[in-house]
């Protein structure tokens, strides 16, 4: 009963801040974007916020979630005290796209002369100048299972849109910001992502998270990828939200056609309470799949990894690797599903999720699951869970290493084929050093 009382008050309030939202659109209130508004409003009040009893949920505890009333940012104005350059990657040339509290910036974003066709642009914008493309992509109900996922829908007003055309390669990265946090009051970010390769387009995406705030605030994302014939896409996600105050729920959704190649590069530092919901179907024979995971957590964090990769035709490939290094008292999950449906024969699919705890009170659910009803499959899933290797670390400290760089380098040793995956040489630099400056935290 008190898990219904919380969801039905939380749930009452957002309803509430959703009628003075439309209050406030005047003339967009007739556009296809508030129509799917509209929609998710109507599935949210029917849907509640997962609890433990939910089979998907039951390692994630979301109640300190539901204790705030996050609101949207009604701040149209660009700050000026933020400083870019502590939260872009930098050392290559790339097109830059700054959302501040789910809205999109243009005086603070870079995008440069494009391929002919191609669009990186904003939820907002194309809504208002290319409505058709939404009503391709995005179907009235279509994608939503819980309360989260109609959340996004009831308030998606920005967003990332990124659409290359056909036969058409994007050679300089597509580097996104989204930055979340306000000093006055508890706020809320529901960017809706579309991703769009054209048959034998090439791009590359990277996507940080941050929070810029000591107050609570909620970033609640979906993000819709879809693959044409023989497209590849690399997308980075790189998620370094407040580990006190920053909670982020999202949802991504990966539609593959025939010999596509996509790679996701899930990268996480931070945030109180992280859900990341990734999800690929292999609708098309020849696709290659690639899920890539590092999870770093320390105090009383919580990330929670949940991937499920769905072939449905033949001869195809997925590789999954996540690894997590957790101290202190924060907790881990990972529950990672492959489904192999009948027709799919000639599938190759493996999965592995290592992780290694780094204090007594640090704890992780892992949960690899097959699932396969064709018999002509190579299929290998495996978790490991443990801790660092005590004798390979005393025999370090033995040829005169400093106990220091002796963590640094077997907690190196153990992340590098995670970081050696990615293909972009000073990214690749960036995050090895980030992972540096999280290891003066580890104890042995």
């Amino acid at each position: 009963m008190k898990d219904n009382k919380i969801n039905k008050d939380i749930k009452d309030w957002y309803l509430s801040e959703f009628k003075e939202f439309e209050n406030k659109l005047n003339g967009q209130s007739k556009t296809y974007l508030h129509k799917l508004r509209k929609n998710a409003a109507v599935k949210f009040g029917e849907l509640n916020f997962p609890t433990l009893k939910d089979e998907e949920w039951k390692y994630t505890n979301v109640k300190p979630i539901l204790e705030h009333q996050f609101k949207l940012s009604e701040s149209s104005e660009t700050p000026t005290d933020i400083d870019l350059s502590r939260y872009l990657f930098d050392g290559f040339d790339s097109h830059t796209l700054i959302f501040i509290n789910g809205r999109f910036s243009e005086e603070l974003s870079s995008i440069k002369e494009l391929p002919k066709g191609v669009i990186v642009d904003s939820l907002n914008n194309i809504s208002q100048n290319n409505p058709e493309l939404l009503q391709k992509y995005f179907k009235e109900g279509e994608g939503i299972d819980n309360a989260f996922n109609a959340l996004n829908n009831t308030f998606a007003s920005d967003g990332l849109i990124v659409s290359v055309p056909n036969n058409v390669i994007v050679e300089k990265p597509i580097q996104v910001l989204f930055l979340s946090g306000d000093k006055n009051e508890a706020v809320l970010s529901v960017p809706k992502n579309l991703i769009i390769a054209g048959a034998n387009s090439q791009a590359k995406i990277i996507i940080n998270y941050y929070g810029i705030s000591s107050n609570p605030y909620l970033k609640n994302i979906t993000t819709d990828i879809h693959l044409e014939e023989s497209a590849i896409v690399d997308l980075y996600k790189i998620e370094n939200e407040d580990d006190k105050n920053g909670y982020h729920i999202e949802k991504t959704q990966v539609h593959q056609k025939e010999s596509s190649v996509f790679s996701h590069y899930s990268i996480n530092f931070g945030g109180k309470i992280v859900r990341n919901d990734l999800k690929s179907k292999l609708n098309g024979e020849n696709i290659e799949c690639n899920f890539f995971g590092l999870y770093l957590a320390s105090g009383d964090q919580h990330i929670d990894n949940h991937t499920f990769v769905d072939h449905a035709q033949p001869n195809s490939v997925s590789n999954e690797l996540y690894k997590g290094i957790l101290d202190d008292n924060s907790k881990g999950v990972f529950s990672g599903k492959i489904l192999v449906r009948q027709p799919a024969q000639k599938t190759n699919a493996y999965q592995s999720n290592k992780t290694v705890l780094l204090s007594d009170g640090a704890s992780v659910d892992t949960k690899p699951q097959l699932e396969i009803y064709a018999d002509d499959v190579k299929c290998s899933h495996g978790a490991t869970v443990g801790h660092l290797d005590k004798t390979a670390y005393f025999y370090i400290l033995s040829r005169g290493i400093p106990a220091e760089l002796a963590k640094s380098m077997l907690i190196r040793a153990f992340v590098n084929d995670v970081i050696e995956s990615v293909k972009i040489e000073p990214l690749k630099e960036k995050l090895n050093h980030m992972i540096f400056e999280q290891l003066h935290r580890v104890e042995i």
